[in-house]
This record gives structure tokens, C-alpha cells and sequence, in this order.
């Protein structure tokens, strides 16, 4: 299924998990993707992933650059627009996580979460802008269910991603007019190398309540998200714009 023959894509945090899945899902659809992530070595791993499927047609351009540089951002967008000949579609995974609890909170903690999850989402969004057409553009963002469900130790994470969703919505009916659509993802758990992170809670936290709250499928695999993120960056999304789309094992019920 060759959905995106002939497709430019945009692509940020393609360096691991939902990124990479993502890179790998839409070459082997067809898409031909200009990645951006800080880890060189991580893209090269993804690139190479990506040409070693077979019947995967698309191609990977890869870029180092960091999503809270305004002068890279914009330099990374005008490069992938020159190397494409256009973009389609952005899709923004680049993100960062930590679990904090409330008395220990730091400016420093808040300001990386937002610079990472909303700054350079929002920035992306706006130089990608510049080159994806009306009528037939598409920006598919990262938020979280963290964004819409209390999750102990992570107020500022959740907040961040809370602005993300929140960006995506409005940013989709600012966008009506040139018929671009927003769609933003909310996944649930993901095993990605992000969430098994030695610090992913710090020492000492009754991680419990995760337990009560987490799907009965289990975390996703972060070729699950991908193919969601495939799915409402297709045209079989279409009529689908400024709404959340939930991927969480149905773990917000």
C-alpha cells in the first residue's frame, strides 16, 4: 500500500522510537522524508533501517538540527522544501519527557519541556507553513493522554503537551481557509527508549497509579503510533482535521 508516492514529507525526532517507526512506516509507503532529529548517529541508524526494507520505494534525507533553534528550524524547513522540491506534510514527533514531582519542580524543568515539546513544534509548524499547499497540506503534531489525563509527577510534562494539543486545535481552524489540515496524536504508553530511560521516575516514587491507569493491551509499540500518524497524514484522513486523535489502548476510559 503505496499511500504516499510521490509525498514530502517533514519529519522531526526521527532519530528513536515514534520517529523512527514513523520514517520507516512512510518509506515503505512511498514518501520521500526529510529527517530532523539532534542525534546524528540516531538518523543514520533510522536512514539505514529505512533503505533495508524491502518494498520500501522512498527515500531518507536526514538533518541534524535542534527544534528550540529558531535560526535551524528555519533553515532545516527551507532545506527540506529545496531538497524535496516541496513539503506535503509535517510531522512532529521531537520531544522530551521527565517525571518530577511538584516540590522538586525547577524553572530550568519546565523551560526544556516547553522549549522542546510546544517551542519547537509551534516553530516547525510555522516555517513548514511557508511551503505546504493549500488544499492538500498536512500537519500531523505529537501531544500526549497525558494532555486530557491526570498523571501523577508529571504536571509539567503533561502541560507542555497539554499546549501542544491545545496549539493543534486552534492552529486547525486557523488553517480552514488554505484547507491545510492539524491533526494531533495523543498516544498513551509507548516502549520507546525515551520511556525506559534509568531516570524515567526518580528514585523513591510509588509508580502505582500508572499501574491502575495503563491499558490493558499494554504500552504500544511505537510501530502502532506510527501507523496512526500514517493514517491521519494519508488521504484517507482526508475529512479528518482538528481533533484529537487518541492511541492509547483505550486507556482514557
Amino acid at each position: 500500500m503505496n499511500r504516499f508516492d510521490g509525498v514530502k514529507v517533514l519529519l522531526t525526532g526521527a532519530a528513536s522510537g515514534i520517529g523512527r517507526a514513523t520514517a520507516r512506516r512512510l518509506a515503505a509507503e512511498g514518501a520521500a522524508i526529510y529527517a530532523v532529529d539532534v542525534s546524528e548517529q540516531g538518523l543514520a541508524e533510522t536512514a539505514a533501517q529505512a533503505a533495508a526494507q524491502t518494498n520500501a520505494p522512498g527515500a531518507i534525507t536526514t538533518r541534524v538540527a535542534d527544534v528550540t533553534d529558531e535560526p535551524a528550524v528555519i533553515a532545516a524547513a527551507a532545506d527540506a522544501a529545496d531538497t524535496l522540491g516541496g513539503i506535503d506534510v509535517l510531522v512532529n514527533v521531537a520531544g522530551v519527557h521527565k517525571t518530577t514531582p511538584i516540590e522538586t519542580l525547577t524553572v530550568d524543568d519546565l523551560n526544556r519541556l516547553f522549549s522542546v515539546n510546544l517551542v519547537g513544534t509551534a516553530l516547525f509548524c510555522r516555517e513548514a507553513l511557508k511551503f505546504l499547499p493549500d488544499g492538500t497540506g498536512v500537519i500531523v503534531n505529537t501531544a500526549s493522554l497525558a494532555a486530557t489525563q491526570g498523571n501523577p509527577y508529571m504536571t509539567a510534562y503533561a502541560a507542555s503537551k497539554g499546549a501542544v494539543l491545545a496549539f493543534s486545535l486552534s492552529l486547525a481552524a486557523e488553517l480552514t481557509g488554505r484547507r491545510v489540515r492539524v491533526v494531533p496524536i495523543s498516544p498513551g504508553a509507548v516502549d520507546t527508549p525515551l520511556t525506559r530511560a534509568p531516570d524515567m521516575f526518580p528514585d523513591g516514587l510509588d509508580v502505582g497509579y500508572f499501574t491502575k491507569i495503563r491499558s490493558y493491551f499494554g504500552a504500544a509499540d511505537p510501530e502502532q503510533i506510527a501507523s496512526a500518524i500514517a493514517f491521519a497524514a494519508s488521504s484517507d484522513a482526508a475529512y479528518f482535521t482538528g481533533a484529537d486523535l487518541r492511541v492509547d489502548g483505550g486507556a482514557h476510559t
